[in-house]
């Protein structure tokens, strides 16, 4: 009877494992100028979280708080790389995952600067 069991439950696996080649990775491909579009965005977003980080009034304000301020004012610019992708009929999940990757990442070299430079003026004092 377990043998029956056994060979039942490794048939129905390997269906599921069949099922599961629908949804294999489609590559897509991406044109020069949309990667660079991409690229261009990505550069703003970087440069507006470094010149938000920069002004005074983020230096006086808690580190979270300040952070997420930064990365609030940085967000519309981050939406423009969303419409370069939808445009070029890239899925909104993946650009939306892409996405969620820079804003992490941004986050977190913001939040890191932020905390050394609360450091820095502590120790000064």
């Amino acid at each position: 009877m377990n043998k029956i069991f056994l060979f039942l439950v490794l048939l129905s696996a390997g269906s599921a494992f069949a099922e599961d080649a629908k949804n294999d990775w489609q590559n897509t491909t991406i044109s020069d100028a949309t990667i660079a579009k991409i690229q261009t965005a990505k550069l703003e977003y970087k440069t507006c979280a470094s010149t938000e980080l920069q002004k005074p009034e983020h230096q006086k304000e808690d580190v979270r708080t300040a952070t997420d301020a930064i990365m609030k004012q940085c967000e519309m610019v981050l939406a423009k790389m969303r419409d370069v992708y939808l445009a070029e009929k890239v899925p909104a999940i993946i650009a939306d995952r892409h996405l969620k990757q820079m804003r992490i990442q941004t986050t977190r070299s913001i939040l890191q600067a932020m905390i050394f430079a609360d450091a820095a003026r502590k120790s000064g004092q």
